[in-house]
């Protein structure tokens, strides 16, 4: 029997609002020699596909031009360097792009099995979310038990994966959120106090919390005034990482305390990094968090699923921030 030689994918066109994708047709991959070309079950939707819709957020040279950074689903095929990973293999990837397809290439180093007693569902949350939290919370920010991490953005997917792994690893996590209900939900997946940013100052509630003497590490994606705010909350020899600016990144800060209580400030993107670098983080995912993952220790929160072809209504859902947890596309039937 002929194998198919295209395959649907979701198209961003020139770019735009969410209006803009539509289901298109595109050639299968074919793997390079240290390529896993994968038959997707699910992708991820995540912020850096809303900006690379956009415009905001071009792909690296090299990249596929098409959407989409995670997926799960089963190895079609591998290529001739491929040791790790064979036909039928239960995987979740990060990808470098090219994940709203039904087939997706992702370099050997970045795809990790589909933990054991999990869907492929529950998997296709896993990717992008585990790898910006460790590399940022856990490498860059250096975030070790028996200390304190505020997270902002705590209903957001990055959130609820940060709070579980940090709580997961024996740290103290404050959070804030934006309503009841996803105060609610980052208390129940483990922050010891979620504070209610449109109501309460975070910068008074975390001085309450700890005593006045801040916490260690502070994960924040919002930038702007949070910054200065943040300095504030962080106790002596304190990390802040910063992972996006979604109140923009040019803002005026008084950065005395940087000195006078030894802080560190530091950052990161995920998408730019080395094939070398983002295997080494899968290896450690796969070392540290993924047993964590299996033994029910942290749990991916899916909060709703879309067909392939409602794209669109996907990424409209993202942009109204109503969502906790994480949005997926569903592209194959596997499960």
């Amino acid at each position: 029997m002929n194998q198919p030689e295209t395959m649907r994918v979701i198209d961003h066109g020139s770019g735009g609002t969410s209006e803009v994708l539509r289901l298109a047709s595109a050639p299968i991959p074919t793997p390079g020699p240290d390529d896993v070309l994968i038959r997707v079950a699910f992708a991820g939707v995540n912020r850096p596909d809303i900006l690379q819709r956009s415009g905001r957020y071009p792909p690296p040279p090299g990249a596929s031009p098409l959407i989409g950074l995670e997926v799960s689903g089963v190895v079609a095929a591998v290529g001739a360097g491929v040791t790790a990973w064979r036909p039928g293999d239960r995987v979740c990837a990060l990808t470098n792009g090219g994940g709203y397809a039904e087939t997706a290439l992702a370099p050997q180093g970045q795809v990790l099995p589909v933990p054991e007693g999990l869907s492929l569902e529950q998997a296709g949350a896993l990717p992008e979310t585990c790898f910006t939290v460790w590399t940022n919370v856990f490498e860059r920010g250096r975030l070790a038990a028996g200390e304190s991490l505020l997270v902002h953005g705590g209903s957001s997917g990055i959130g609820v994966t940060a709070i579980q792994m940090a709580r997961a690893r024996g740290a103290t996590v404050y959070t804030t959120a934006g309503s009841a209900e996803k105060l609610a939900a980052c208390v129940a997946l483990g922050a010891s106090a979620a504070i209610n940013y449109r109501e309460q100052d975070f910068v008074e509630e975390i001085a309450r919390l700890t005593d006045k003497r801040g916490v260690d590490v502070i994960l924040d994606m919002v930038g702007g005034d949070y910054i200065g705010r943040n300095l504030r909350c962080l106790a002596v020899e304190g990390r802040l990482v910063q992972i996006a600016f979604l109140q923009g990144a040019k803002v005026e800060v008084d950065w005395l305390a940087l000195m006078v209580r030894r802080l560190t400030y530091t950052g990161s993107t995920l998408r730019p990094q080395s094939a070398a670098q983002k295997a080494a983080i899968a290896t450690a995912l796969r070392r540290e968090i993924w047993p964590l993952i299996a033994g029910g220790e942290i749990v991916p929160q899916v909060f709703r699923v879309f067909p392939f072809a409602e794209a669109a209504a996907a990424h409209a859902l993202m942009e109204t921030s109503a969502h906790i947890g994480k949005i997926l596309l569903r592209v194959g039937g596997e499960d």
